[in-house]
């Protein structure tokens, strides 16, 4: 197992990619927002390569021959945070597999990141961000959802005293990472309430702002 202090997030002082020639799109809300409903639509229409850092963290505690499976499955156990090198470090990974495997240079990165000391180590380390698609909704909204989800999910955390506690965590950890980018003119806020699909409509209005357009797929006609 490395260690934290070989990882990149650590021991590197400039970024490993420039932002002209990699875009990555933070992408955060609070629990129930539906970010996972419009990173798909956005995946689908933009060609973006979507990473979640919880999902990368999930699937590399499993993966055989991981070289920090057994440190996240200990941290996860014991209910405490992986340290954000190792998360950087994963993400880092993936973002380089896609490049290589599938000529991406566009990101979103979903639910990270949840603290400012995350975002600032990534940006000083990786690359800078272009700006963060925040997803806003009232806690009553998000908290119907959750729990109609919760009906069907199976999962553990989909009950009303976990969902308050994600609340919490959130507004306390990664508001304050909206409100520094925000002051830094690299937010786009969109109102989370309305149907997926006015939801959608308005994020990709908000791109084409930013000079982000959908993909555009050529079919080429073959005679029959």
């Amino acid at each position: 197992m490395p260690a934290i202090e070989e990882l990149g997030a650590k021991s590197r002082t400039s970024p490993l990619w420039s932002p002209d020639n990699v875009t990555v799109i933070f992408v955060l809300g609070g629990p129930g927002a539906g970010k996972g409903t419009q990173c798909s639509k956005l995946v689908s229409d933009y060609g973006f390569k979507h990473l979640s850092a919880g999902d990368l963290l999930r699937e590399e505690q499993d993966r055989p021959g991981s070289e920090f499976g057994e440190m996240i499955k200990t941290y996860i156990k014991e209910g405490t945070i992986v340290p954000m090198e190792v998360t950087i470090q994963l993400l880092e990974n993936a973002m380089k597999k896609a490049m290589e495997e599938e000529k991406k240079s566009t990101f979103l990165i979903d639910g990270f990141p949840r603290k400012l000391d995350q975002a600032h180590a990534f940006e000083r380390t990786v690359v800078p961000s272009k700006f963060t698609l925040f997803f806003d909704a009232p806690e009553n909204v998000m908290l119907d959802r959750l729990l109609d989800r919760g009906k069907t999910s199976g999962r553990a955390d989909d009950n009303i005293e976990s969902i308050k506690k994600r609340f919490r965590v959130f507004v306390e950890t990664s508001m304050p990472v909206v409100d520094e980018f925000d002051a830094q003119k690299k937010v786009i806020k969109v109102n989370a309430t309305r149907t997926p699909d006015e939801v959608y409509q308005d994020v990709q209005a908000r791109l084409k702002e930013w000079g982000i357009e959908p993909i555009t797929l050529k079919f080429v006609q073959t005679d029959a």
